[in-house]
């Protein structure tokens, strides 16, 4: 590889890891807005089928991109994406512990009751979201490559829907068991929130794959790279 094409590879890693971040720090963020993605109110358990908290919108962009950061540029440099996210998730909520305690003037436009009515739930939000996206994203790298090396680099779409029904599941179930434990949100709410979010997620997986064929095409047409090869960057 030229020096000038392995200079894109890094670049196009860089814009690969700040969308990734992004996403994941952002749905830590709004996840106390809730709504129906589906205009039937459907009922399991006693619970709507398909209220969702707007937290689970940027979910599945960061594991479209750490399919493709897995396929393109290899296991190692996929969780070093995942762990540099946790670590900023975690720094955000530093953040917003620290301006929730200091107070806000008299002609502030947000006062002290509406900035922690949005955001004092964020930090345990971060803190049961890193828990679960911590082992869901490592679950999902490491079938991605077991399928890879199992199909010699073939049936993309096998290890990209494999990985991601797997880890997803992990991650909707730990995620809104932590919330309950933690008061967040109400036991009642656990199995319509977990079965919603899981098929969400599933549906987005299904969908998301002929992105990865494109995307995977572009990156083995521009690097000249055959179905088993990863950019060392």
């Amino acid at each position: 590889m030229t020096s000038q094409k392995r200079e894109l590879a890094k670049n196009i890693y860089l814009l690969l890891a700040g969308l990734f971040i992004t996403s994941l720090v952002v749905s830590n963020l709004i996840f106390q807005k809730f709504f129906y993605w589906y205009p039937l109110d459907i009922k399991v358990l006693g619970n709507s089928l398909f209220e969702l908290s707007v937290g689970i919108l940027p979910y599945p962009i960061t594991f479209l991109i750490t399919d493709l950061i897995s396929e393109i540029y290899g296991k190692k440099r996929a969780n070093q994406v995942v762990i540099t996210g946790i670590f900023a998730s975690f720094f955000s909520m530093g953040i917003l512990l620290i301006a929730n305690e200091v107070p806000a003037i008299k002609n502030s436009p947000i006062d002290d009751e509406t900035f922690n009515q949005v955001f004092a739930l964020s930090p345990i939000a971060v803190l049961a979201s890193m828990i679960a996206y911590l082992l869901a994203q490592f679950v999902d790298i490491r079938i991605y490559h077991f399928w890879k090396n199992l199909t010699q680099g073939k049936m993309l779409w096998l290890r990209n829907n494999f990985s991601t029904f797997s880890s997803q599941l992990i991650d909707t179930l730990l995620v809104v068991g932590l919330l309950s434990i933690f008061g967040v949100l109400e036991w009642k709410l656990f199995w319509g929130l977990v079965i919603s979010g899981f098929i969400f997620k599933i549906i987005v997986a299904a969908l998301d794959t002929p992105l990865l064929y494109l995307f995977v095409g572009i990156f083995r047409k521009t690097f000249d790279l055959k179905p088993t090869d990863e950019v060392e960057i």
